[in-house]
């Protein structure tokens, strides 16, 4: 059985089952036996929204997707989506994290998932959008963290260089979630679709710092 690693900080969420118009949050079984936690351990989390479907989990390989950002989370932290709050717990548990921003667009989300890390003095969610939203002056985050895409694909790179070029003034380190996905889908599309190597060219042209080798 594949070793599934994980950081330890990031684990599964305890946000209640609900619905708020569109959304939900839901419990599912799973039935891959390659997580490797036994059969207890299967039953995961999902957040849904009626027309697009799942749109995150705490399953192993979605944990897997925010461990970098974990991994940065100290001082003053901003995250973009909420989602099921995941990687803002995590990003809680460290002891020295001093702060944490969520920015969320949609406000169903904020009453679905809010109300389960709310009581940490240190988190304030913010409704609004990542593009449109201003940080107060003077504000510097150690770890900026931005996960608003619902799965990879070419269309999520001019927004997410949009977004990283918004706070790389004011972040120490900054990424995207499923950064590098979206950069192979596009590579993988941009032979056949003209807009998709538009769209991967000028990612690649623009001021963006990518984390690491982009794999295309």
């Amino acid at each position: 059985m594949p070793f599934v690693w994980i950081p330890g900080n990031i684990q599964k969420v305890t946000v209640p089952e609900g619905r708020r118009g569109p959304w939900s949050v839901e419990r599912f079984q799973s039935k891959a036996k390659r997580f490797g936690w036994g059969p207890s351990a299967r039953t995961f989390t999902r957040l849904v929204h009626a027309g697009r479907g799942i749109v995150m989990s705490d399953t192993p390989n979605e944990m897997r997707d925010h461990r970098e950002a974990v991994q940065h989370a100290h001082g003053s932290c901003l995250i973009n989506g909420l989602g099921l709050g995941m990687i803002l717990a995590a990003a809680l548990r460290k002891p020295d994290v001093t702060d944490v921003t969520v920015v969320e667009t949609n406000a169903d989300v904020i009453a679905l998932v809010g109300p389960t890390y709310d009581a940490d003095p240190r988190l304030t969610i913010v409704h609004a959008d990542a593009f449109a939203y201003q940080p107060p002056p003077g504000r510097r985050y150690a770890m900026a963290w931005h996960d608003i895409w619902d799965r990879p694909c070419s269309t999520n790179l001019d927004p997410m260089a949009a977004l990283m070029r918004k706070f790389a003034p004011i972040a120490d380190w900054q990424g995207c979630w499923a950064e590098d996905r979206s950069v192979r889908r596009a590579a993988q599309e941009a032979a056949d679709t003209p807009a998709a190597a538009e769209t991967l060219l000028r990612y690649l042209q623009s001021s963006v710092q990518p984390r690491g080798e982009l794999p295309i």
